[in-house]
């Protein structure tokens, strides 16, 4: 470490790993089995697709804060291709999975290739 090093720095550095090794470890200090209630377990089911839907969809509608313009956009076909593996094979099994690698699968050829 440098000489210039803020003590703050350091104590909210040690504290913010503290806090997380805790709350990462508090399943493993506990003697007794702990299982989520089933409206959790139930919710957690869409959380990959929820985050999955939040980072995608802002890159999708939209280009430099302005809103697509253009039908000849790779992710445009992308995310419907996507969009179609997901629906057609919900509930199967890595359908997220399924749903990234068609969808880059269908935007590399049209991005490289035709500079969509």
């Amino acid at each position: 470490m440098s000489g210039n090093t803020d003590p703050w720095t350091i104590a909210t550095i040690v504290g913010l790993a503290g806090v997380t090794v805790l709350t990462r470890c508090f399943f493993f200090i506990s003697s007794k089995p702990w299982e989520l209630p089933h409206w959790a377990r139930r919710g957690l089911q869409y959380a990959p697709i929820a985050a999955l839907a939040a980072v995608i969809v802002p890159e999708i509608v939209m280009t430099q804060g302005h809103l697509i313009g253009s039908w000849q956009d790779a992710r445009l076909f992308a995310a419907a291709t996507g969009s179609c593996w997901f629906f057609w094979r919900r509930g199967t099994g890595q359908a997220v999975l399924g749903t990234i690698i068609v969808g880059m699968l269908v935007y590399l050829p049209l991005h490289l290739s035709l500079g969509w």
